[in-house]
């Protein structure tokens, strides 16, 4: 098997000799064919005839214009076929010179399309055979003759099968090619979602609870020689938003697991029902949170649940990192039509009281509760990305920017069913 792969892979690089070498084989064909005689006594005899020159010239002719039917098919096959019209013309006794003119419509057939390969293969078929049958040195009727027009029509035939049956193979490797790269695409844009959708969660689970423990952390180091219950009570904040950011942490980073690793994460993933969890971390970190919650319904795509949960997450998160300490929020979430509308407001000065850039909100935000501001905080970046990114990946719509009048509104359109199957 071996043996026979490296003959192919050889035959493949050198066409050239493979052609020499079928040419030789032809001639030799056709020459101890030319000392043949069919209609002996008891069968076909030899050495009772003997090809002339003219015969033997011709044949050697064919022969070497079969070393180019490669690279000029067309070419050898009108000299080939010109050659067996001036021996069966001419020839006493007959050389079989058309074999040269079978191969090359073969060839000719096997390089061309279907319709062209049968108009030639015809013409080819009917002209050598019709000056065999009324100019050659034999009846009409005689068997090489008919022997003609099979040969010719058997070659344009192979010729047509070898085409098709090598069109039909490049299909197919051109079809499993494609597969696969399809396959590998569809595997490249599987993982940059599934990357994009762990930034996000990790963004928005490291962003949330380093907020609160900051603040928190911030209000037990202010009050701790005067009011050291409140610092207890802000530590054990501490305690619980750190607890729940591991959680969450490893939770996402579960994800990332391979399938047959143990302690997969059996936790669900956050939703519309732990929001009064979620405000009253807040409040605990001394952000008043208003909330009103519609009739959303229970019938939320699991991935459209997760997005309104994270979205208020981040919003909220944004609040109490850039809007100051006096601030107040608004949280909203209700169903209209086929949507569910997230909202969420907060009235906290801008940067030099007003001027308050979408992206670029600056404040003086007071760092838990030590009375130090710092200023240059930007509202923007990949919180506010990574909200437009869920609602865009369900089919929805997110809006982010300033109040007329002061604060900052986050407002978010998702539908209430995603066809698109995701996990936000």
């Amino acid at each position: 098997m071996t043996t026979l792969v490296r003959g192919r892979g050889w035959a493949k690089t050198h066409p050239l000799a493979v052609d020499a070498a079928l040419a030789t084989a032809v001639l030799v064909c056709m020459v101890v064919g030319s000392f043949a005689e069919p209609y002996g006594e008891h069968g076909p005899t030899w050495g009772t005839r003997t090809p002339d020159a003219p015969s033997l010239l011709l044949m050697a002719l064919g022969a070497l214009a079969l070393v180019f039917r490669r690279r000029a098919p067309w070419s050898v096959l009108a000299a080939t076929c010109a050659a067996s019209i001036v021996e069966l013309l001419t020839g006493q006794p007959r050389a079989p010179v058309v074999m040269c003119a079978v191969i090359a419509l073969f060839t000719v057939a096997a390089r061309t399309d279907r319709s062209t390969t049968w108009r030639i293969g015809l013409v080819t078929m009917t002209g050598l055979t019709g000056v065999a049958m009324l100019s050659g040195p034999l009846p009409w009727y005689a068997q090489e003759n008919l022997g003609i027009f099979a040969w010719t029509g058997m070659a344009a035939a192979a010729g047509d099968a070898v085409r098709s049956r090598r069109a039909f193979v490049d299909a197919i490797r051109e079809r499993a090619e494609r597969a696969e790269r399809t396959r590998e695409e569809e595997a490249r844009r599987r993982v940059a979602e599934e990357r994009l959708r762990i930034a996000r969660d990790l963004h928005d689970v490291v962003a949330h609870h380093i907020a609160l423990v900051n603040v928190q952390a911030g209000v037990a180091a202010h009050v701790m020689d005067r009011r050291p219950d409140q610092a207890k009570e802000a530590l054990a904040h501490v305690r619980d938003a750190s607890r729940s950011a591991l959680n969450e942490l490893r939770a996402t980073v579960g994800l990332l697991r391979q399938s047959g690793d143990p302690e997969a994460p059996t936790e669900p993933a956050p939703g519309l029902h732990r929001l009064d969890e979620l405000v009253e971390t807040f409040r605990n970190a001394g952000l008043p949170v208003e909330v009103a919650l519609g009739q959303v319904g229970l019938d939320l795509a699991a991935a459209v649940d997760l997005a309104a949960f994270r979205i208020i997450q981040e919003a909220l998160t944004n609040v109490q990192r850039h809007a100051g300490q006096a601030a107040k929020a608004e949280v909203s979430v209700v169903r209209v039509g086929p949507n569910v509308e997230v909202t969420v407001i907060d009235d906290g000065p801008g940067s030099e009281g007003s001027d308050r850039k979408t992206g670029d909100r600056e404040t003086g935000d007071k760092a838990a509760g030590d009375g130090e501001a710092g200023q240059g905080e930007s509202r923007g970046g990949h919180g506010l990305i990574g909200m437009r990114e869920r609602a865009t990946a369900l089919g929805g719509s997110c809006s982010a920017g300033p109040r007329y009048g002061g604060g900052f509104r986050v407002h978010a359109i998702l539908p209430v069913t995603t066809a698109k199957g995701g996990t936000a």
